[in-house]
C-alpha cells in the first residue's frame, strides 16, 4: 500500500490591538499581501487562516482588495477560517460569560465578513485549560489546535499524534489536533526541498495520518531575513510547488479532515502553553535553572526524551510576576462583574466592545516580543478601561471613596474619584497614587513599568550571536542581537513600584524611604502619617487634579517625592516641557531646574497637557525611564515614563497634579 499524509497547514495572523498604524501597514506589505497573493495562484493548496478580529477589520478597511482575494478563496473552497476570541484574550484568564462573548464577536465577524462560520478555533498562544472547552463548543466550535508539547505532557508519546483526540469538560465535548514542534521549527527556516521531504517522511500506510502545521504567518515575512527567504527567493512558491507535486502529501482543511475519520481518542491535557511560554512564565532565576537545565540534558542527547517532564511555568504567572499586568487584569475582572450586573437592557454593544478590548492578550504578559514592555500596547488597554468605567458610572454610579484588595496583593486599595478624575492608592507603606486616570483624555497617566532582572538578561553579556546550524534561516528563538547598546546600568532592577508621589528624605546624609501608614479614607481624600517624622500626607481629587499636602509636625527635613509619569509621546518629538511659558526640551532629555514652582508637559499623542505646580518653590529634576527587553529584533531600552524628582524643605508642602 502507498503511503499517504495529509497536510493540514494553517497560519495564524494577529497584531495587538493599539499598534501602531505604520507598524500594520508595514505588516501586511511585507507578509500578509505577498502570502495571500502566492498562495491564491495555487487553488488546489488547501489551507487554514485565523486573523484576529481587530487585525482583520483593520486590513478589510484599509486594504479592501487584497482582502477580496482571501475572500475569494473561501468562496472557492481554497481556505478554511478559524475563530477564537475577537480581541486575541487569553480564554482562561476571562471569565466565562466573556469566552463566549469573544468566540461570538468573533464567528459573527467571519460570517458577516468572508461568508463562512468557524468549525475550529485558534487558541490565543496555545494556553489550554480544561474550563475553556464548554464555552467553545456551546459557541460552535468543535475543535482547536494546540501543541504536540501538551499531549506529551499528558504521556502520549509522539509516534501517535498524527490526528485529532478528544476530551471533555463536564461532559462537554472538543477535539484536538496536536501541532507538530518539528513542522514549527522547519517551516519556513528550512529549505523548501527539506521541508516537503520530511513531511513525506511522516506518511504513514494509515488513511488517518495527518502532518498538523498551524503557527503564526508572521514567520513568512516579518520576522528576521524571512520576506527576503519566503517571497524574493520564492521559499513559499517551492514549498507549495512540492506539496502539490508530491505523491504522498494531499492538503486537507481541518473541518474536511474532521468530517471523515475518527478521533484517536480520549485524552486530558494539563494547563500548558508552547514549550517556551513555559520558559518565559517563570521568574528569573527559576528561568535561569530552566535553560541550564534544558542545555544540561540536551548535551547529554536526554532532551526529547525527558521534554514532557521539563515542564517550566503556566501563562497566568505573568500575572504573579508582573503586579502591573496583574493590576490590568483585575481592573478588567472588576469592569466585566460591572457589565454582568447591569440589567440587560443597560448593557450596550460599545460597553462589550471595550470590555473586549480590555481582555486583549498582548499586554499582560512578555516573552519573545515587546508585549507588556510596550507602552502603546499596555496604553490601548488602559485607554478601554478608563472609557469604560466611565460609560458605565452613567448608567450605575459607584460609591466613591472605596476601599478593597482587588488585586489579591494583601494590600487594600483606595479609590478617590469626582467624575473628572480618579486616584487609586494602595495601602502598602508608600502612601502613593498607583492609578490617575482622567476620563476625558481615556488616560492612565500612571502607567508605567517597573525595571525587573529578566532571565534573558545574563545573554547580554555574551554579546551578538546567532545559533543556527545548516542551511536556510535562523530563527528569531536563536538570535542575539542589539537595536540598542545595553549597559550594567541600564538593568539595574527597581526596589519599588514606579508610581506617583512615591516619597523619600532627601537631606544630607539620608535618602531613606517614607514609610507611611494610611489614618483615615474620608470623601475624596486619603490621610497617611509617618510617625518617624511625624509626617502627614493627605491625597485628595479636586476638579481635575490630584492634591497632595505634606505637613511636618515638628522640624521639617528634605523630602524628594517621585512622579513616574505615563506621556505617551514618550521620547518622540510630539513630547515637551514647558518652563514659565518658554519650551526647554522633550521627554526624552534630562534636566534639573532649580527653585521652580513647577513644569508643563505638553503631549502630541495624548492631545493634552499635564502640570505639576508647587506651592512653595521645589527642586526639579526631570529624566526619562528606560527598561530594558528582548523582541524579535534584538535587546532595546523602550522609555517607559517621565521620572519627575520634586525636591524641597518645609513644614509645609502643596503639589498638584492636573491635567487638561
Amino acid at each position: 500500500m502507498t503511503k499517504k499524509i495529509s497536510l493540514l497547514f494553517g497560519v495564524h495572523a494577529h497584531q495587538p490591538a493599539g499598534n501602531f498604524e505604520e507598524v500594520l501597514d508595514d505588516a501586511h506589505v511585507r507578509c500578509y499581501r505577498p502570502y495571500l497573493e502566492t498562495l491564491y495562484r495555487y487553488p488546489d493548496f488547501r489551507f487554514a487562516v485565523h486573523f484576529s478580529g481587530w487585525l482583520l477589520d483593520y486590513l478589510l478597511r484599509k486594504f479592501p482588495r487584497d482582502m477580496e482575494k482571501l475572500h475569494e478563496m473561501v468562496a472557492r473552497g481554497q481556505v478554511e477560517m478559524f475563530g477564537g476570541g475577537d480581541t486575541e484574550p487569553v480564554l482562561a484568564a476571562i471569565p466565562e460569560r466573556d469566552r463566549r462573548s469573544q468566540l461570538a464577536a468573533l464567528s459573527d465577524r467571519l460570517e458577516r465578513s468572508l461568508g463562512q462560520r468557524p468549525a475550529g478555533a485558534w487558541l490565543t498562544e496555545r494556553v489550554w485549560e480544561s474550563a475553556v472547552a464548554p464555552a467553545l463548543a456551546d459557541s460552535g466550535i468543535r475543535y482547536v489546535t494546540v501543541d504536540d508539547y501538551h499531549f506529551l505532557c499528558a504521556g502520549r508519546n509522539a509516534d501517535e499524534l498524527s490526528g485529532y483526540f478528544s476530551t471533555e469538560e463536564g461532559g462537554v465535548r472538543l477535539d484536538l489536533f496536536p501541532i507538530s514542534e518539528a513542522l514549527r521549527y522547519r517551516l519556513p527556516f528550512s529549505p523548501a526541498v527539506e521541508a516537503v521531504k520530511f513531511i513525506e517522511s511522516l506518511a504513514g500506510e494509515d488513511a488517518m495520518t495527518a502532518a498538523i502545521y498551524f503557527d503564526d504567518i508572521e514567520k513568512f515575512g516579518i520576522w528576521p531575513e524571512t520576506h527576503e527567504w519566503v517571497y524574493e527567493k520564492k521559499w513559499l512558491e517551492h514549498f507549495v510547488e512540492g506539496v502539490l507535486a508530491s505523491p504522498v502529501i494531499s492538503t486537507c482543511h481541518y473541518r474536511e479532515y474532521h468530517r471523515q475519520h475518527a478521533g484517536r481518542g480520549v485524552v486530558y491535557l494539563p494547563a500548558t502553553s508552547y514549550i517556551e511560554m513555559n520558559e518565559w512564565a517563570l521568574p528569573a532565576d527559576r528561568a535561569n535553572e530552566w535553560a541550564d537545565l534544558v542545555a544540561q540534558e540536551k548535551a547529554a542527547n536526554r532532551y526529547e526524551a525527558r521534554k514532557p517532564f521539563l515542564r517550566g511555568g503556566i501563562w497566568r504567572n505573568f500575572l504573579s510576576r508582573y503586579a502591573e499586568a496583574n493590576w490590568m487584569h483585575k481592573r478588567m475582572l472588576q469592569l466585566s462583574a460591572r457589565i454582568a450586573a447591569l440589567p440587560a437592557e443597560k448593557a450596550t454593544n460599545r460597553m462589550r466592545d471595550l470590555l473586549h478590548l480590555t481582555q486583549a492578550n498582548d499586554a499582560y504578559w512578555h516573552g519573545l516580543f515587546g508585549g507588556l514592555y510596550l507602552p502603546h500596547l499596555r496604553r490601548a488597554v488602559w485607554n478601554a478601561i478608563v472609557e469604560l468605567e466611565a460609560v458605565l458610572d452613567t448608567v450605575s454610579a459607584r460609591d466613591l471613596p472605596a476601599v478593597a484588595d482587588i488585586d489579591l496583593d494583601g494590600a487594600l486599595e483606595i479609590f478617590l474619584g469626582n467624575g473628572t478624575v480618579q486616584a487609586v492608592l494602595r495601602n502598602d507603606g508608600f502612601g502613593a497614587v498607583h492609578e490617575f486616570d482622567i476620563y476625558d483624555l481615556r488616560h492612565n497617566l500612571a502607567d508605567s513599568l517597573a525595571r525587573r532582572r529578566e532571565h534573558y538578561h545574563r545573554r547580554i553579556s555574551e554579546g551578538e550571536n546567532t545559533q543556527h546550524a545548516g542551511e536556510g534561516i535562523a530563527s528569531a528563538h536563536d538570535r542575539v542581537s542589539f537595536r540598542h547598546p545595553v549597559s550594567a546600568e541600564d538593568l539595574v532592577a527597581d526596589t519599588r513600584p514606579r508610581a506617583l508621589f512615591l516619597d523619600r528624605e532627601a537631606h544630607s546624609g539620608s535618602s531613606a524611604e517614607i514609610a507611611y501608614s494610611l489614618v483615615e479614607v474620608k470623601g475624596e481624600r486619603a490621610v497617611f502619617f509617618c510617625d518617624r517624622l511625624g509626617l502627614t500626607k493627605t491625597v485628595s481629587v479636586v476638579d481635575n487634579a490630584v492634591v497632595v499636602e505634606y505637613r511636618f509636625d515638628a522640624e521639617a527635613v528634605g523630602i524628594e517625592s517621585e512622579l513616574n509619569l505615563a506621556m505617551p509621546s514618550c521620547d518622540g518629538s510630539m513630547g515637551r516641557y514647558r518652563l514659565d511659558g518658554q519650551t526647554v526640551g522633550g521627554f526624552g532629555q534630562v534636566f534639573s531646574w532649580q527653585r521652580c514652582s513647577g513644569v508643563m508637559l505638553e503631549d502630541g499623542v495624548l492631545g493634552g497637557q499635564v502640570a505639576l505646580t508647587a506651592g512653595d518653590t521645589i527642586d526639579l529634576q526631570a529624566a526619562p525611564h528606560h527598561t530594558v527587553s528582548q523582541s524579535e529584533a534584538g535587546f532595546e531600552k523602550i522609555m517607559q515614563a517621565v521620572c519627575l524628582k520634586a525636591r524641597w524643605t518645609a513644614a509645609r508642602q502643596r503639589l498638584t497634579l492636573s491635567a487638561a
